[in-house]
């Protein structure tokens, strides 16, 4: 197979491999075409007020000042005489969108719904604004306009601010929240001189919807444990008491009022959500008014954490929900149907109305949920063959019936509880039925997928064996077998194209499943070299190659384990420093070995170190800066001779200097509330796009064009720095600079006097050479040591596997806006950067020991297939909120991180080779 074929194919394979995760384990629970379920008796409320504080922590809320105070008086009043409260737990992933989907449409998204869009509608849903007579909802830009799109008819209005107003340097945040409450008071106040608003808001089944999100956007900039944080609070409290009684009021005390107070995620403490953590899943939930039940005084309650201590709430029944649950009892409240989709049960114990009530209410939620059962069950019979459908045996037609027969009866009899108690074991059925059918498919294409990835994997170790080494003999292909081998696969091919055909499976099935067919062809078709090779590796040493893939196996198990704790990459490192003791090179290099070992033991403090973003820490990106400046002067003095190229030196350093002195600045704008500098910001931008072009200005002699790669990455690296991390990516270059000069060592212990002179090595001739050798198990080692590097630059900064490790500080240089595209942008930047230093070494060592890059990539190649095989299979979507998120986030990077190693491969090429020449009067323009 020809090397661009080779490099598509091996793309497509891993795209597939990598887009199948989410069809396999997260594809839309949604199912659409059932009828609308409604509670027959009348509702306790006429109108419902949602608050839903974005980003408020449950403790953040519920504790008490250290004085002894309530953080909201207002509502801590509420809770302990006039309402009902808990704690909502939400689920992963904790962002705005999938919250407020959960909160008013009473289903969880799923994760692929989140990547479709952040802002739209990616899948049509029922939500209880839909439901609802009329809708008013004031708030961000990015939440409210979800709901309006998706509601059928024009009842749902919408009040927004404009999107700059989302500032996380502005003076205070809180003033999102004062916008709301000022905006929905002069709501109320107009509506007195307008007939038509004050007849709709005097209207049944009114939902007044209110976003805030000062405290999410204040727990971003300062954290939750900050003043800002805390006081937000206390505004949203005085701003809810406010706006309740101008409702009362409004409404003349009609006590048809209900109120709920929740939020749709939590934070960590370092000011950021995402993942599973419990600060990011506890959130509050307050209600009040028409038809909620009183505090219920209890003696004691059992629950797991301690916090109703801490909160002084011991005596106060505590009701804890999903965040689903939230949905159906809105809905009660104010007797809309429930959401089409909804999967939350009605708690009851928040209503205060007769048992008739909550069992007829109760009923209609169980109805609601069988409806979606049903409809699922039907989709999933139409499209399989009737001898392969297994049905969920605990719902059969007949038990369904069964149920509701006596749900009915028992409601007729006034027998409530035995009524409420057999809705709820209904609920759970249907609900168990629903992840059955929903899950149906997976282990049939799950295998799938794992016979791709193994016949993948064995087509590339056959294709380094048969290419790059001299274990095999050329073997001439018979023709006559190819043509039965193809055609066999060929006819397997089609078997399975016409079974899923007639199961009018969807196209991507199509994919899954042919996938193992061409990939095990291209294996088959190799058998004559698996004979030529078993013969051959029987005459090798059997100890030593049985001892080489265990070391093998033993690296690979070390870089899955470092996935789940980031110190394993450290003994890793300390094993790496031992590595010139162990082969004897210290002996022919004393001084490189002694600096290898010192810096594998500095890169191994990094690992250790607390995740980044926890604690800012701008005095470290300042010292990182000077050193570079430091290190770039101490450089200067040796290196450089052309007056062109100290020009671009100079223009790199100064980069350096600006960047340090614009993270600095825009610290202490930001620390003094004055926001984000202009001057500063455009600085950001053009040490951005500048930078890569003074690179490609620099000589490509090795030395001086990594030197050159450092600074220019450097300069960009400290403008998203906000801690410890800046001083990585010099210890990690530090780290491959040596790693290019051991190599040429090890080349000399293999006799090869090749070796060229690293100090007058010029890339862009390196690309010419024609005298390639043949694999040594020692290019294994150097593999792994790239793929190794790879996983040490992406955890080593301190990210974790996680949405949550993600700081938005580390932007701010460059905005404060939020923009969740742009911000997520620079903060791949950051990711990439040190992976570009250790994909540019790795190039500089392919071409410095004589390798084509084609037969070491394979071999990387082979390593990170054979890791993302452990995740494929590690994914769950079961357990907690925390391990779902953490074994699809290992899943997706190690598979981008194979693709994104392909592409890396070419841009190390280009970042090393290609030369911009600026046109000179005596000189031709060259390249």
């Amino acid at each position: 197979m020809d090397i661009p074929i080779f490099i598509l194919a091996g793309l497509l394979v891993h795209c597939v491999f990598l887009v199948s995760i989410f069809d396999i384990y997260f594809s839309s629970p949604l199912v659409h075409g059932m009828t609308p379920q409604q509670t027959p008796l009348p509702p306790p409320a006429k109108r419902l007020v949602l608050f839903v504080a974005d980003g408020l922590r449950a403790d953040s809320l519920y504790e008490l000042n250290s004085d002894g105070t309530p953080r909201a008086p207002y509502l801590r009043g509420i809770l302990e005489n006039n309402g009902s409260w808990g704690i909502s737990h939400t689920r992963v992933p904790t962002e705005s969108r999938p919250g407020h989907v959960a909160l008013i449409a009473g289903f969880y998204e799923d994760v692929s719904a989140v990547a479709k869009g952040w802002k739209e509608n990616p899948v049509e849903f029922d939500s209880v604004f839909n439901e609802s007579k009329y809708t008013w909802s004031w708030g961000s830009p990015d939440i409210l306009p979800m709901f309006a799109k998706g509601a059928t008819g024009d009842h749902v209005y919408t009040f927004c601010y404009t999107a700059e107003s989302e500032d996380f340097g502005a003076q205070d945040a809180a003033k999102l929240d004062i916008w709301v409450f000022d905006h929905v008071k002069s709501f109320f106040n107009s509506s007195r001189s307008n007939q038509t608003l004050f007849s709709a808001l005097n209207e049944e089944k009114v939902v007044l919807f209110l976003h805030l999100l000062g405290i999410d956007t204040n727990g971003h900039a300062h954290r939750p444990n900050s003043r800002e944080y805390k006081e937000n609070i206390k505004k949203v409290d005085e701003g809810v008491k406010e706006i309740a009684s101008v409702i009362d009021h409004f409404y003349g005390h009609d006590g048809k009022t209900a109120f709920i107070l929740t939020s749709d995620h939590g934070m960590t403490d370092w000011g950021s959500h995402g993942a599973g953590h419990p600060s990011e899943t506890l959130t509050p939930l307050i209600v009040w008014g028409a038809g909620i039940n009183y505090p219920q005084k209890v003696t004691s309650q059992f629950f797991e954490d301690n916090f109703l201590k801490e909160w002084k709430l011991e005596n106060l029944k505590r009701l804890d929900v999903n965040q689903a649950d939230i949905a159906p009892l809105m809905a009660s409240l104010i007797g809309v149907p429930f959401p089409l989709n909804s999967v939350g049960t009605l708690p009851l114990e928040y209503l205060n109305n007769s048992a008739h009530f909550k069992a007829e209410s109760m009923f209609t939620n169980a109805v609601q949920i069988l409806e979606q059962f049903k409809v699922k069950m039907s989709q999933k019979k139409e499209n399989t063959l009737s001898f392969l459908f297994t049905p969920f045996k605990p719902l059969s037609e007949s038990e369904q019936i069964n149920f509701l027969k006596k749900i009915r009866l028992y409601i007729q009899q006034q027998k409530y509880n035995e009524a409420v108690s057999l809705c709820k074991t209904l609920i759970n059925l249907a609900l168990e039925g629903l992840s059955y059918y929903h899950t149906y498919d997976r282990l049939f294409l799950g295998l799938s997928i794992a016979m791709s990835f193994v016949g993948w994997t064995t087509y590339v170790i056959l294709v380094i064996i048969k290419t790059h080494t001299n274990l095999t003999k050329t073997v001439p292909t018979n023709n006559k077998k190819s043509t039965v081998l193809f055609y066999g696969f060929a006819f397997a091919g089609m078997i399975i194209a016409f079974f899923l055909l007639i199961q009018t499976c969807p196209w991507t099935y199509y994919v899954y499943c042919l996938l193992p067919v061409p990939v095990w062809y291209a294996v088959v078709r190799e058998i004559p070299v698996i004979q030529d090779l078993a013969k051959n590796v029987l005459s090798l040493r059997i100890g030593q190659s049985i001892g080489f893939l265990l070391v093998c196996i033993l690296g690979i198990e070390i870089l899955v384990f470092s996935f789940f704790y980031r110190s394993a990459l450290t003994v890793g490192l300390l094993v790496f420093a031992g590595w010139p003791v162990i082969t004897q090179l210290w002996v022919q290099a004393k001084t490189r070995a002694l600096i290898w070992t010192l810096l594998c033991v500095l890169l191994a403090i990094f690992p250790l170190m607390p995740v980044v973003g926890r604690e800012p820490n701008i005095p470290l990106v300042i010292a990182a800066g000077l050193l570079t400046l430091l290190i770039s002067c101490f450089s200067l003095a040796k290196k450089y001779r052309n007056n062109e190229d100290l020009k671009v030196y100079f223009y790199q350093m100064l980069s350096i200097a600006l960047s340090t002195y614009v993270v600095s600045s825009t610290h202490d704008s930001l620390k003094n509330k004055l926001g984000l500098p202009v001057l500063n910001q455009i600085i950001s931008w053009m040490t951005l796009v500048s930078s890569p072009v003074l690179l490609l200005l620099s000589p490509t002699f090795l030395f001086q064009r990594l030197f050159s790669i450092l600074l220019s990455l450097m300069s960009s690296y400290l403008l998203l720095s906000t801690g410890y991390e800046a001083l990585f990516p010099l210890v990690l270059f530090g780290l491959m600079f040596v790693w290019i000069n051991m190599e040429q060592e090890a080349l000399q212990r293999y006799g090869l006097s090749l070796k060229p002179k690293l100090a007058v090595f010029d890339f862009a001739y390196a690309v010419d050479i024609t005298q390639f050798r043949e694999l040594h198990l020692d290019d294994v080692r150097r593999s792994f040591f790239f793929v190794f590097f790879i996983v040490t630059a992406f955890f080593g900064t301190g990210n974790i596997a996680s949405i949550n490790s993600f700081d938005p500080a580390s932007v701010y240089c460059f905005l404060t806006v939020f923009s969740p595209f742009m911000m997520g942008g620079l903060l791949v930047l950051k990711v990439v950067i040190p992976f570009v230093l250790v994909s540019c070494a790795f190039e500089a060592v392919q071409v410095t020991t004589q390798l084509s890059s084609k037969s070491l990539f394979l071999i990387v190649l082979v390593i990170s297939d054979i890791m993302a095989l452990h995740f494929f299979f590690l994914v769950k979507d079961y357990g907690s909120w925390l391990d779902i998120g953490t074994s699809i986030s290992h899943y997706v990077l190690v598979m981008s991180l194979t693709i994104f190693m392909m592409l890396m491969n070419g841009l190390a090429q280009l970042l090393t080779t290609q030369r911009l020449e600026l046109p000179r009067r005596t000189k031709h323009h060259s390249t």
